[in-house]
């Protein structure tokens, strides 16, 4: 047997299922222009009768509405199909006077054959679902689509936050961020689909009208029937008409009203029902003794209310010992957990996992975090990271923040790879106002030296904010002062965070595109680690690798002759000079430097020792610390211009010069005269010279 002959009628359904959606419109819309016989109309209204218990029983039996989010477009097929309905059984009732057994039977036994309940019926029904269903199940669309819109913004960063805390990973962020356009979509398609179930009922009502009328006119003008002839048959085929429509309809509007006001849960809507009501056995013992009492009142029927009265008492009693059995069953379970996780040995390696980058707070700063609480400190974080990898190349991991009850209420602590990086302490709801030169008139505050850039600063009431600013003071919150400091620290450590699975990563995304320079380099003239290290070299000194081609480039040419990654870095740099130039260029392309003076920079030379690790510099301390001195007082001259202060000297000289003062001066810049682009002018503001005792032994 072939696999095609042995494919389940489900499985042929699900394949040509668009062909058979778009089959089925079509026929819908025929059925308003072709008669149909009477045996085809009993059948399609008993498919019309089916598919809405069908839809009715779905929306009670799924426990999220999008679990059924193709309900708005089946709403709108089963209206078009019932008023197709409509149409084929009112050309019948009119031509013929009978329309199939179905409306026949609805007309004489449903309504007993009186035409007069039937229509009093059929206006209860349309009351029914037009004013009650339809314009709850409108109304709470339209506010359930308003308001899911307006909480989109907050599920969006609360998903975020979960991302930024490693609660969830991308994929489950992903997931999370479509469930929340499909609920927008799907709450918003139902508010224009209610239109049409209201519109449903109004035509109802218009049709039936229409059709006693026309009925009434044909069965006496051109039938020749007597009148009480004529208003019986064709009323009651009107009123078993719109019966057999209007039921359906209402089963739908229902379940609309069903699907709009379900709430998410773990359960359908019968768990959830029974569930609920019973979770409180002590409302049914009451609800029982007030049945029981209505029971005693003269002229009431008695046994009626016991009745009830019993079965309340009963269904709490039950709910008691069903809660009481769970409880238990779940205090043994936990038991059982407890005495197994005793029984295991420890499994310790998930404590040895270090988070790359984590930020740990005190209590007073979690409403900084809190997007409940007005809280953006993960949308600046994540805004950090994004204008960090622009700014350097690379990109920054995730950075996990947690609180700390040992910290004090307004400290923080960034940490990299478990070791404190960055510590600092925040004074929520004041300002911190810092002094950048042009401040007239002192303010009070406390005094403190503001974390990122050392600059004198006071931590100033939220009420003197406005006082601070017109002295002339820089005023920041302190989201922003604790951001600023985070930046701040991630650019000065970036080089620790890139590691070779970081640098793969790069070089793979390059790869595609220049696959002929990764090719080349790697593994023939360098391996992973030697390429890593050069990266690391330049992001220690704060020049980004974006510029990845150039760097792979300049090292390809030269790996042949070292592999020496000090030198290579030069190398590098050289090919980087007009980056580098323009990094602490102003904006007339004018670079302000310090030179080295040539007996420093021949002492530096010849200090440069080779050993086992490679080469290192090894100078007279006291001739390091006298050159230090006369580097501070150098770096002074570029305080009035707020330059980042800049020493140009030998590329020989370069690197170790930059080793020996990082400590004293981590934010100098040190260049060589290999790394000026042409187009850039440099002038000159001193010179770094300790004399004749600068020779080293």
């Amino acid at each position: 047997m072939s696999t095609r002959a042995a494919a389940s009628p489900m499985a042929m359904a699900r394949q040509y299922s668009d062909m058979l959606v778009v089959v089925a419109v079509v026929l819908i819309v025929m059925m308003m222009v072709i008669p149909l016989p009477p045996f085809i109309l009993d059948l399609l209204l008993a498919t019309n009768i089916s598919l809405a218990i069908l839809l009715l029983l779905l929306t009670m039996n799924v426990s999220g509405a999008l679990e059924l989010s193709v309900f708005p477009s089946l709403l709108l097929v089963t209206t078009l199909f019932r008023l197709a309905l409509n149409v084929s059984s009112t050309r019948l009732i009119l031509l013929n006077g009978y329309a199939g057994k179905i409306i026949n039977a609805f007309g004489n036994f449903v309504v007993g054959g009186n035409y007069v309940v039937g229509f009093v019926v059929f206006l209860i029904l349309v009351v029914i679902q037009f004013i009650v269903i339809t314009k709850g199940a409108e109304r709470v669309a339209e506010v359930a689509a308003r308001f899911t819109l307006d909480a989109m913004p907050g599920k969006q960063m609360s998903i975020d936050a979960d991302l930024n805390a490693g609660l969830i990973n991308e994929v489950e962020a992903r997931q999370r961020r479509r469930d929340i356009e499909r609920e927008a979509d799907f709450y918003g398609a139902m508010d224009g689909a209610s239109k049409f179930v209201k519109g449903d009922a109004i035509a109802g009502i218009i049709i039936i009208i229409i059709n006693i009328l026309g009925g009434f006119a044909i069965g006496i003008l051109q039938k020749g029937l007597p009148l009480a002839q004529a208003l019986q048959r064709y009323t009651l085929l009107t009123v078993g008409d719109g019966l057999v429509t209007q039921i359906p309809a209402l089963l739908i509007s229902v379940a609309t009203g069903i699907i709009v006001t379900r709430a998410a849960s773990d359960g359908n809507m019968g768990q959830d029902v029974i569930a609920q009501l019973l979770a409180q056995p002590k409302v049914l013992y009451l609800g029982a003794g007030a049945l029981a009492l209505f029971g005693l009142v003269p002229g009431m029927p008695t046994i009626p209310f016991w009745a009830l009265a019993g079965g309340a008492a009963y269904l709490a009693r039950s709910a008691s010992r069903a809660i009481q059995v769970a409880e238990e069953k779940e205090e043994e379970k936990q038991r059982e957990a407890e005495l197994e996780a005793a029984k295991k040995p420890e499994n310790v390696l998930s404590l040895l996992s270090i988070d790359p980058i984590e930020m740990e707070i005190g209590y007073s700063l979690i409403p900084l975090v809190d997007p409940a609480q007005g809280g953006d400190l993960f949308d600046r974080i994540n805004l950090i990271r994004r204008q960090t990898a622009l700014d350097l190349g690379m990109i920054i991991p995730t950075i996990r923040v947690r609180d700390n009850m040992q910290l004090k209420p307004g400290a923080y602590s960034l940490k990299i790879k478990g070791v404190e990086v960055a510590h600092a302490e925040l004074m929520v709801n004041h300002f911190l106002a810092m002094d950048t030169g042009s401040v007239k008139t002192p303010v009070q505050g406390v005094s403190i030296i503001e974390p990122a850039f050392g600059l004198p600063a006071l931590w100033i009431e939220a009420n003197r904010r406005e006082e601070a600013e017109v002295a002339g003071y820089t005023v920041v919150d302190p989201p922003s002062v604790l951001a600023t400091h985070l930046t701040e620290a991630l650019r000065s450590h970036a080089y620790e965070l890139l590691g070779r699975q970081e640098v793969k990563n790069l070089i793979d995304g390059l790869k595609e595109e220049y696959s002929a320079v990764v090719e080349e380099l790697i593994p023939d003239l360098l391996n992973l680690g030697e390429v890593q290290k050069v990266l690391q070299n330049l992001l220690r000194e704060e020049i980004p690798v974006r510029n990845l081609v150039t760097i792979l480039e300049a090292l390809a040419d030269y790996a042949r002759a070292t592999k020496d990654p000090d030198l290579l870095t030069e190398y590098v740099r050289q090919a980087l000079a007009r980056q580098i130039s323009h990094m602490y260029a102003d904006e007339k392309k004018k670079l302000l430097v310090a030179t080295l003076d040539p007996g420093v920079e021949e002492t530096i030379t010849r200090s440069i020792q080779v050993g086992e690790q490679g080469k290192f510099l090894s100078i007279e301390p006291k001739a390091a610390q006298k050159l230090l001195g006369a580097l501070a007082g150098e770096i002074q001259k570029f305080t009035p211009s707020g330059r980042t202060p800049v020493i140009l000297c030998g590329a020989q000289a370069r690197p170790y010069f930059k080793r020996l003062t990082e400590r004293a001066a981590p934010k100098l810049a040190v260049l060589s005269y290999n790394e000026i682009s042409p187009d850039v002018e440099v002038q000159s503001v001193g010179m770094v010279s300790i004399g004749n005792e600068s020779q080293a032994v």
